[in-house]
């Protein structure tokens, strides 16, 4: 029997959460103090490779010093006023985000899920005022596997058990239909009452799950022919992760809303942000939306920073070439464990194949005793999101401990 005087302290911490806090979460039990760039540092001095990104929320590395200098300088001089006043800084990032990804205006909000309660408002607000259709009756039609956030309305769209199981009653006004099939989405288009059409341009949560090329180009243009809204949901996709600051220019789709977040920061605050153009965006008047928080100078100051690391640092053609090479030597691996590897940019899956009883979190608890640090998804899905300034170097190395681990299961 292990005596208090005999657990490590990462034991010790462990233990802590799981007596005083909810049980909503069954993280990797690794306990993280510490992180620069790519890596991370338990309480217990271990070094590890995050090949995770907090979900693509560090893109830029952690604790990155530029990022962390606005953070500091800001939130010394002036955090928060609400929305109730003006403030120096809110102007200043609306135009360098709007000017960036190209729309005339920006909402902003602080986490992923607000970002996306926003889009869906925002769309049937449009509906009602622009499009005609009559009050309560607006559709948005959603793709299963789906993986949006966590509130009442967003779960109501889901198709995860686990996510959506004994939360009910749902909010009505979602259509269901397969990812990566634009004939669904055609005969739902032709219902007058849809208004919007939410889509990832890759399923993350899902596991990394990449569509034919030219669904979404397909769907934006059938969805302009139909005069229903095209909304992106960037937050894990956004930001440089699929080797383009945005998954959906590999298409050439500009979105008739977009929604941003994780990276949008750095992983520093949590900022998330819909853009959309003055038809849509205007539809919504003072006191019908917003946020305390959203749009705080901290939050402003430091997506600037964020964004502008992502653009000087050219981390968008680093996550491509990046990319390729990792999806190449993940392929290459000999192992019957691996079913497929699928991924683009520095956005990759691993699907593993349950063997003698191990499955995919054997294998993550294996390549974390290793110095690696990943997480299973859907049980059988490793998903591999290493930050953005990642070299060429660590990258191999990354791999080199991928092999060692999956041959200890050989």
């Amino acid at each position: 029997m292990i005596t208090e005087m005999q657990k490590t302290k990462s034991q010790i911490l462990i233990e802590l959460e799981e007596k005083y806090g909810a049980h909503n979460y069954h993280p990797i039990p690794v306990v993280l103090e510490r992180g620069e760039g790519v890596f991370v540092w338990d309480v217990d001095g271990k070094k590890y490779y995050d090949f995770l990104s907090a979900y693509s929320a560090v893109n830029q590395g952690h604790c990155h010093p530029k990022i962390t200098k606005t953070l500091i300088e800001q939130s010394q001089k002036l955090a928060l006023t609400s929305r109730a006043f003006h403030n120096n800084v809110l102007g200043e990032y609306e135009k360098f985000i709007t000017g960036l990804f190209g729309y005339d205006k920006v909402l902003p909000m602080n986490t992923g899920a607000e970002g996306v309660e926003t889009a869906l408002k925002l769309a049937r607000k449009w509906g009602y005022e622009k499009k005609g259709v009559a009050e309560n009756n607006a559709k948005i039609i959603v793709c299963e596997g789906n993986f949006h956030g966590r509130t009442i309305s967003i779960i109501s769209m889901s198709t995860d058990s686990e996510s959506k199981g004994n939360f009910g009653p749902y909010t009505p006004g979602y259509l269901t239909i397969p990812y990566n099939n634009s004939v669904a989405l055609a005969e739902l288009l032709k219902d007058k009452n849809v208004v919007g059409f939410l889509v990832e341009p890759i399923q993350g949560e899902a596991g990394v799950v990449v569509p034919d090329e030219g669904y979404l180009r397909t769907c934006f243009e059938m969805c302009k022919a139909a005069n229903v809204l095209f909304i992106a949901d960037e937050i894990q996709t956004g930001i440089a992760r699929t080797g383009k600051m945005l998954a959906c220019e590999h298409e050439d789709v500009k979105p008739d809303i977009l929604i941003l977040g994780k990276a949008l920061s750095g992983g520093m605050y949590p900022v998330s942000a819909v853009l959309a153009n003055d038809e849509i965006m205007l539809c919504i008047k003072p006191g019908q939306h917003g946020s305390t928080y959203g749009g705080n100078p901290v939050g402003c100051k430091v997506a600037i920073t964020a964004l502008n690391v992502v653009l000087e640092e050219n981390l968008a053609q680093n996550s491509a070439e990046l990319g390729k090479l990792l999806m190449n030597e993940l392929k290459s691996i000999k192992s019957d464990l691996i079913t497929e590897v699928r991924g683009k940019g520095l956005f990759v899956a691993m699907v593993i194949k349950e063997k003698k009883g191990k499955t995919a979190l054997d294998v993550c608890l294996k390549m974390a005793e290793n110095g690696l640090l990943a997480k299973p998804t859907h049980g059988d899905i490793i998903r591999f999101a290493p930050p953005l300034i990642i070299t060429k170097e660590q990258l191999l190395d990354c791999v080199s401990i991928i092999k060692k681990t999956l041959a200890e299961f050989n």
